[in-house]
């Protein structure tokens, strides 16, 4: 089949580099791509928040499966546009992505659906953003209800800190702090049947040792051997299967990839956020364990064939991958600084190890920095710290000025 990929992140790069390896993808289209994704697929310029332009696109290439990546276009009702011109497409309706795109519209759904959640108040005065600040203390969690790149939402013991990001927001959720560690876990579902990948965790601070600002994820591994060997299980009965089942009886059903946030508490499961699209980094190792086809999962969502589906197959391996950012990110990033060591990377360290392109640009000869988080260095083995050790050799091989990664991501898993 031919396929058209929509965004131009490291996700959309895993997303492609999967489809590629795929017999049944004939050809393989991405909208607007990077520089990376340019060696696995062909690049097209598209607005890609504007629905007809890339239901125009695809029709053009004669797309039998368009996968939209990023969430903006998803909640900006893209998905739609192209399935009302009978094209099929892996994502969710606009209003069934208000699962992201509003904190209150999630928090709603998970009420009727009996969800476990943390405690939370949808505040729109500063009267009411100090009632709930007070309510449950601190540490206090305050998030932006709309859409923010991953860095919409403070964790701070400072109330100060806390009361400003709430009022810089139109509408906020304020929610009790939830302990424990955080999980992802993605599912690929069709309104109905829901088919849950393998689990994930990321690290969302800019330093070591959880440090520094809230980033969009700065790096991710895949298994966690901690975790309970029911926990997919426990979540699929408690949190996706009734999230989906709410959303379709509320008439927006739900179809794409449901993730969800979770903190293990000490109370059990309880769901931080829910995103309509693949998270990222995580999609970066929870594909790369993935050995059933993409493309064929992906078009059996859209076409609400999912229960016709083979169970997944999933290698031993472990995954890693450390994400290099651009100087002074999460604020204000440097851009346009040439990036170096990626042949080095493919020549010595592949098929382990290999760089998925998040923002970076062809400059003449050059490859440039040109966004925040610029790559994803994921490699696999047969172990984590294996695993660990070939994703930071390759990491080492980048040359890149000014740039800044973790040293840490997925080390406490790999001793353990």
């Amino acid at each position: 089949m031919k396929v058209l990929v929509i965004g131009g992140g490291a996700r959309e790069h895993a997303l492609c580099r999967s489809l590629s390896l795929d017999p049944d993808v004939t050809a393989l289209h991405c909208a607007p791509g990077n520089a990376g994704i340019a060696e696995v697929a062909e690049l097209h310029p598209v607005d890609q928040l504007d629905g007809e332009a890339v239901t125009r696109l695809a029709t053009e290439l004669g797309a039998e499966l368009v996968v939209v990546g990023p969430e903006a276009p998803l909640v900006a009702g893209v998905a739609d546009a192209v399935r009302a011109a009978g094209i099929p497409v892996f994502g969710p309706s606009r209003e069934a992505a208000q699962l992201e795109g509003s904190k209150a519209f999630a928090k709603d759904v998970m009420a009727g659906a009996g969800v476990p959640t943390a405690r939370s108040y949808v505040c729109t005065t500063p009267e009411e953003i100090d009632e709930a600040l007070d309510a449950f203390g601190a540490p206090y969690v305050v998030k932006d209800d709309g859409l923010a790149a991953g860095k919409g939402v403070v964790v701070t013991e400072d109330l100060a800190q806390a009361r400003a990001h709430a009022l810089a927001c139109d509408r906020v959720v304020i929610e009790e702090f939830l302990d424990g560690p955080e999980v992802s876990l993605f599912a690929i579902t069709d309104g109905v049947t829901v088919l849950p990948l393998r689990p994930a965790q990321d690290f969302k601070r800019a330093l070591d040792g959880d440090e520094g600002p809230n980033t969009g994820g700065m790096g991710a591994y895949s298994p966690l051997p901690w975790a309970d060997p029911k926990l997919v299980d426990e979540v699929m009965d408690s949190v996706l299967q009734p999230t989906v089942d709410e959303l379709r009886r509320r008439g927006t059903p739900f179809s794409g990839l449901l993730y969800a946030g979770l903190a293990i508490t000490s109370r059990g499961v309880r769901v931080i956020e829910f995103n309509a699209r693949f998270g990222d980094p995580e999609t970066q190792v929870v594909l790369a364990r993935l050995k059933t086809p993409l493309a064929g999962v992906l078009l059996n969502s859209a076409n609400g064939t999912l229960d016709d589906q083979a169970p997944l197959s999933w290698s031993d391996e472990a995954a890693v991958t450390v994400v290099v950012a651009s100087h002074n990110y999460p604020e204000t990033p440097r851009t346009g600084d040439p990036i170096e060591g990626l042949d080095e990377i493919a020549e010595q360290d592949a098929p382990h190890a290999y760089v998925l392109h998040a923002g970076t640009k062809r400059d003449g000869d050059a490859i440039v920095s040109a966004g925040g988080r610029v790559l994803s260095v994921t490699a696999t083995g047969t172990d984590l710290a294996q695993a660990r050790e070939r994703a930071y050799a390759a990491v080492g091989r980048i040359r890149l000025d000014g740039s800044q990664h973790r040293t840490d991501i997925a080390r406490k898993a790999a001793e353990a």
